[in-house]
């Protein structure tokens, strides 16, 4: 008698991730994989540079006070802590 083998892979999840995928299952004892296998993603990336192009073509999509918040973070930010200096 042949028994099927299915190629399995052991992945390690936040748990936070780990509830999202249970909490998408549509019956109790869906396979995460089943899971997974309806999920879909879009096929077209933004990457930096499509991101400049748009930007340059149809202007900010962020509001000028969401801009100022932005601008007030990153004045605020500080390099991190060298480790390796002595104290």
């Amino acid at each position: 008698m042949h028994t099927a083998c299915m190629a399995t892979k052991t992945i390690s999840l936040r748990l936070e991730a780990y509830d999202k995928l249970r909490a998408a299952r549509r019956y109790p004892d869906e396979s995460f994989s089943q899971v997974i296998l309806r999920a879909t993603w879009p096929e077209e990336t933004l990457n930096g540079a499509e991101l400049l192009r748009r930007m340059r073509e149809n202007g900010s999509w962020l509001s000028e006070e969401a801009l100022d918040r932005i601008e007030l973070h990153k004045a605020g930010d500080a390099p991190p802590e060298d480790k390796w200096t002595r104290r």
